[in-house]
C-alpha cells in the first residue's frame, strides 16, 4: 500500500537574513512588490481587493517591513535617538514626555538610551543607534566627547543638547543656566539672613558642578564662607541625604542652612532634621532643585528651584525638526529660565 506524498512549497524568504520579504508577499498576494510597498505607504492608491490580499499575505506570512530598507529608499528613517542620564528620574521622565508629545505632531519616533551619567556610555549608545540610522538625536548636557562631536559631524546628523547652554554658536542648545540657579539660591538665603549656608552634592555631573559653582560664587561676592560643602560621587537617594547631614554638621556645627542639588536630597535631609530634633527652619533652613512634586507638600515645604522639565524636551524636539525640516531657526539657543519657589523651609 502506498501513500501519496504531499509536496508543500517552503517559505520564501530573503537568502541574507531569512526574513520575510516584501516579494514573498508580493507572490502570496498575486501582485507586484511595488504595489505592496505602495499599499503599506499610500493604500489609497492600491484596489480595495488588492489591498485585501495584500493584507492576509502579511498576516500569513508574519512580515514586518524592512526598516533599514524604507530608511535607503527615501534617506530619511523619521526616528530620533534621545539619550538621558536616568530613566528612574522623574526629572528626565517628564523632558521625555515633552519630547514624545513634540515629535508626535510631527510623526516622528523616537529611541531612548540611558548614559548612567556617563560620557563613554553616551557615545557607545550613540554608536550603537547610529546603526538604526536616526534623522538627529537630543542629548542631556553640553559636555560629550570631542570624538562623539566629530562622529555626528562627519555623518551630518543634527543633534540639540538640552538641560544646558552652550557657548558654542554651533551648539543648539535648550535649558537655562545652571551657574545663575545656584547663584539665586544663594543670594536668597544670603537676603533672608543666614551666614553660614553650606552645600550638598550628589552625582558630581557637569550640572550639578555648575550650580555649585554658581551657589559659591555668590557667598563669595557676599564675603561669605564659600567652602562649606560635602560632595560624594555616589547616585542621588532620599537616604544619602540625610548621611550628608550628618557629615556637613559634623564639620561645620554652626551651619544655618544648605542647599541640595536636588529635592531627594533636600527630603533627606529634612527626615534626618526630624530625627535629631532641629527646627527647620529656625536651626537650619533646607533648600532643593528641580521641584519635584512631593516637594511643596512636605512639611515643611521645601524651598527649591522650578525648572522647565517638559518644556526643555518639547522645545527641544520642536527645535531639532526644524533643522531637519531645513525651515529657518531663530535662536539655536533657547533659554527657558527658571523660578525661585521659596516654601517654608527657609
Amino acid at each position: 500500500m502506498t501513500t501519496a506524498s504531499k509536496t508543500i512549497k517552503p517559505q520564501r524568504h530573503s537568502r541574507a537574513s531569512g526574513r520575510v520579504t516584501i516579494v514573498d508577499v508580493a507572490h502570496m498576494a498575486k501582485v507586484s512588490p511595488m504595489t505592496v510597498s505602495r499599499a503599506l505607504k499610500t493604500p489609497a492608491l492600491v484596489q480595495q481587493a488588492a489591498r485585501d490580499r495584500i493584507a492576509v499575505a502579511i498576516q500569513q506570512l508574519g512580515y514586518v517591513p524592512n526598516q533599514a530598507a524604507s530608511t535607503l529608499a527615501s534617506a530619511k528613517s523619521q526616528v530620533i535617538g534621545v539619550i538621558v542620564p536616568s530613566l528612574s528620574n522623574a526629572v528626565f521622565v517628564e523632558t521625555l514626555h515633552g519630547i514624545r508629545d513634540s515629535l508626535d505632531q510631527h510623526g516622528y519616533k523616537f529611541l531612548i538610551g540611558e548614559s548612567h551619567y556617563s560620557p563613554d556610555k553616551e557615545s557607545q549608545l550613540i554608536s550603537t543607534f547610529l546603526t538604526q540610522a536616526p534623522d538627529g538625536f537630543l542629548l542631556s548636557g553640553i559636555e560629550q566627547q570631542e570624538s562623539l562631536r566629530h562622529q555626528l559631524a562627519t555623518n551630518n546628523i543634527p543633534a540639540v543638547r538640552m538641560f544646558d547652554l552652550s557657548p558654542n554658536r554651533n551648539d543648539m542648545t535648550v535649558g537655562f543656566s545652571q551657574k545663575k540657579a545656584g547663584y539665586s539660591m544663594a543670594r536668597h538665603l544670603i537676603e533672608r539672613g543666614y551666614r553660614r549656608p553650606g552645600f550638598l552634592g550628589a552625582q558630581l555631573d557637569p550640572r550639578m558642578m555648575k550650580r555649585r559653582a554658581g551657589f559659591r560664587k555668590a557667598l563669595a561676592d557676599a564675603g561669605m564662607d564659600s567652602g562649606i560643602e560635602v560632595l560624594t560621587a555616589a547616585p542621588s537617594t532620599v537616604e544619602l541625604g540625610a548621611k550628608l547631614l550628618g557629615q556637613l554638621l559634623q564639620q561645620t556645627p554652626d551651619c544655618d542652612a544648605v542647599f541640595c542639588c536636588n529635592d531627594d536630597l533636600a527630603l533627606g535631609v529634612l527626615f534626618e532634621c526630624q530625627r535629631r530634633g532641629i527646627s527647620v527652619p529656625g536651626q537650619l533652613a533646607i533648600a532643593g532643585f528641580n521641584n519635584l512634586p512631593w516637594s511643596a507638600h512636605a512639611n515643611p515645604g521645601i524651598t527649591t528651584i522650578v525648572t522647565p522639565r517638559y518644556d526643555i524636551g518639547f522645545t527641544a524636539a520642536h527645535l531639532l525638526i526644524k533643522r531637519l525640516k531645513r525651515e529657518p531657526i531663530e535662536k539655536a539657543r533657547i533659554d527657558l529660565g527658571f523660578e525661585l519657589a521659596i516654601r517654608a523651609s527657609t
